[in-house]
């Protein structure tokens, strides 16, 4: 049988079991070691906040319409930071080029569930790096997701940047911008998680609750502001703050996942008058310029390669491994007490 998550109405979970599906041509069957959760994307869906549950996304027009919900409860089976190993290969696959085989480790795309059945094409080349932790292989896909807003930021060496929101995924935002040679100004309401941004390269913090943060930004850089600011606690007086943060002509990207309307954003104060560029960074897609080099294959390999080579650490970052049918308490964890919770992984 197999065993899948889903979230049956708002803060509602269950693990339900299926019968095994048979196994398609062209496909991997793979058993789930670990599955990690996202604090932002899926506790939209899990609070009943996401988009997609009272509006459709069109991909012809590329808009949302109102006529309809594109998502309904039960919502199965959401995550998108797997690691497992495979079980089973669709026999005309086999000695096809890059494809992993029968027991290798390796990480992807297939949801909260104890058997993912998954195209070929979606698993060449995501063979587990030789000697990596499997839990550190539920990262590449946040990885990637911190990677490509540090790549929107276009930042150079002895740049400053402010990253707001230090959470996983702007911990590991706030490690790749050290690297990338930029100075980091990590900013955040919670102290433990400030003391883990100086962990992960960053020069100075700032607690939003309590310091004047775009002034100490400000007075740090001699009056200029940050080049650049990378925006990820999807909080709309954050994303306000980044605004105010950085230098005239500088540029903030937005890569939390906002939800509702935009209360505590004011565009018409140092938006408009600083002339700061605003772009988004989603991982359906990278920076523009950067199209003919970087995909979001490159971007999780890459990750990945970084924590094979100890250049970044993402262990430390894991603060829950949960068996997954106890999914609820670890959901109910973020949800009420995310000050207690890093990255929470499911355990299959």
């Amino acid at each position: 049988m197999e065993r899948v998550v889903q979230f049956t109405a708002p803060r509602q979970v269950e693990v339900t079991a299926h019968e095994r599906a048979a196994l398609p041509p062209g496909h991997l069957r793979v058993r789930t070691r670990y599955s990690g959760i996202s604090a932002g994307t899926e506790l939209t869906a899990y609070r009943g906040t996401n988009p997609y549950l009272t509006r459709s996304w069109d991909p012809g027009t590329r808009l949302f319409r109102e006529d309809a919900a594109g998502l309904s409860y039960p919502v199965a089976g959401w995550g998108y930071s797997e690691v497992g190993e495979v079980a089973e290969v669709s026999p005309e696959l086999a000695g096809t080029p890059g494809l992993p085989a029968v027991g290798d480790l390796v990480w992807g795309i297939w949801g909260h569930r104890s058997e993912g059945v998954v195209p070929a094409e979606r698993l060449t080349g995501h063979t587990l790096p030789a000697g990596l932790d499997p839990l550190a292989g539920s990262f590449a896909r946040v990885g990637a997701i911190a990677h490509n807003a540090v790549l929107a930021a276009g930042l150079h060496v002895g740049e400053d940047v402010a990253v707001f929101g230090q959470g996983v995924i702007g911990l590991l935002a706030t490690r790749l911008a050290a690297l990338n040679g930029g100075t980091v100004t990590a900013v955040d309401a919670l102290d433990a998680r400030l003391a883990r941004a100086r962990d992960h390269g960053a020069a100075r913090t700032l607690n939003a609750r309590t310091d004047a943060v775009a002034e100490q930004i400000r007075a740090a850089t001699d009056g200029r502001g940050a080049d650049a600011a990378i925006e990820l606690s999807g909080a709309y007086p954050a994303l306000h703050e980044a605004l105010r943060s950085v230098v005239v002509d500088g540029r903030v990207v937005a890569a939390g996942f906002y939800q509702g309307d935009a209360v505590g954003l004011r565009l018409g104060d140092e938006f408009h008058h600083n002339r700061v560029q605003l772009v988004c960074s989603q991982i359906g897609g990278v920076p523009p310029q950067l199209a003919g080099r970087w995909d979001q294959r490159r971007l999780q390999r890459t990750f990945l390669r970084l924590v094979a080579e100890g250049r970044v650490e993402v262990l430390p970052l894991v603060s829950h491994v949960v068996p997954a049918d106890a999914a609820a308490d670890a959901y109910a964890l973020l949800d009420e007490r995310p000050e207690d919770a890093m990255q929470v992984v499911l355990e299959f």
